[in-house]
């Protein structure tokens, strides 16, 4: 079976607000000659435009998808979140949260965004496809049920699984988020659940400052089926492989789920504007290889990546591509220009040895994680 790809230019038409950076354009704060958000869409773009130029778009199953209905939405969201969304929209755009603004048409841009992983998740449940890659933008995981913030509007992989749940699809998912910033939105929205393991591997204190703390486990039900993984900055490719291999994993076989959503950004990479780690593209290539044979181990390989956060225009599509070449199992392969740079910078051994002390100490205080849920 082939891997699917899923995407929609509409989605590369969403638009921010008068930022620099974070910061709202206005009183010391100038504006940037290239403004707007740094979630913008030549990240994703030149994603896609890599894929073409390389071939490799050629050897995946291409699809789009119909946008999230307004039931799915409500799956997750309340009505009055959407109502208020859906008019201010319609009324040209605004911003209902923290650094989420949006122009007009934001909630349909939204609602496709959030229907690509869901028509992932469908596919790869479906049998289609072995795997598939949603290339979903405006992005999804730090969006609570009725707030949203961090660029996200909608939690498009919580829209996914309650769809693919309510179709009578699936039972147990794994939610692996290895995006920079913490996946507070995922997180809230299945603390008290144990039917949906979610684990962040992030930056510590880096955003939301006030979240992701390694001792937030979940609560009632959900107590034991949160996990979060917080990274010192300067943590670089073997610190990621490391807490792949001695948390993330063994978690995954613990919990057994039928199929594995990674919420899959690049900003930890090196370059991003908005981390300090030093990942790598071939962190990601690794990491995914990791979690691919999880997936064969456990659900069939049924394996879907959902594109979120990763800022560096020039160095995402590097990231995307080296996932997306082990994700289908492609020999086409298109060289890192920066790895003998990066492999440089990488940590000394003292740190690493700092960092992995670290995360052994997480890895034992988070192994009591019940067996299934």
């Amino acid at each position: 079976m082939a891997t699917g790809f899923f995407w929609d230019e509409r989605c590369f038409w969403h638009s921010g607000g008068d930022y620099a950076l974070t910061l709202p354009v206005g009183d010391y704060v100038q504006p940037l000659a290239a403004g707007g958000l740094p979630e913008s869409p030549e990240t994703k773009r030149r994603l896609k435009n890599l894929l073409d130029v390389s071939g490799l778009a050629a050897e995946l199953e291409m699809r789009s998808a119909a946008p999230a209905t307004r039931g799915d939405l409500e799956r997750v969201h309340p009505a009055a979140y959407l109502d208020r969304f859906k008019a201010m929209s319609d009324a040209g755009g605004g911003e209902l949260g923290l650094r989420t603004p949006f122009g007009k048409g934001g909630y349909e841009a939204a609602a496709l965004s959030a229907g690509l992983a869901k028509e992932a998740l469908r596919a790869v449940l479906a049998g289609e496809l072995q795997n598939a890659y949603a290339l979903s933008r405006p992005p999804g995981h730090h969006c609570l049920p009725d707030w949203p913030n961090g660029f996200c509007l909608l939690a498009n992989i919580a829209i996914a699984i309650e769809a693919a749940r309510a179709a009578g699809m699936v039972g147990r998912v794994a939610v692996v988020d290895w995006d920079v910033h913490h996946g507070n939105g995922t997180e809230a929205i299945f603390y008290d659940r144990d039917d949906v393991l979610t684990v962040s591997l992030h930056q510590a204190r880096n955003y939301p400052l006030d979240s992701g703390d390694a001792g937030d486990r979940g609560t009632g039900a959900g107590l034991g089926f949160n996990l979060n993984v917080p990274l010192p900055p300067g943590a670089g490719h073997q610190a990621y492989l490391e807490a792949m291999r001695r948390i993330v994993l063994p978690a995954l076989d613990r919990f057994a789920p039928e199929v594995i959503v990674v919420a899959c950004g690049y900003d930890a990479a090196a370059f991003d504007p908005l981390s300090r780690m030093m990942a790598s593209a071939e962190t990601f290539r690794e990491m995914t290889r990791q979690v691919m044979g999880a997936a064969e181990k456990l659900c069939g390989g049924r394996l879907v990546l959902v594109h979120e956060g990763g800022y560096s225009e020039a160095y995402v599509p590097f990231c995307g591509h080296a996932v997306l070449e082990q994700l289908s199992g492609s020999a086409i392969h298109v060289p890192d220009p920066m790895a003998e740079t990066l492999r440089a910078r990488q940590p000394d051994s003292r740190f690493d040895g700092f960092v992995t002390g670290l995360i052994g100490e997480m890895a034992e205080n988070l192994a009591d994680m019940p067996a299934s849920g």
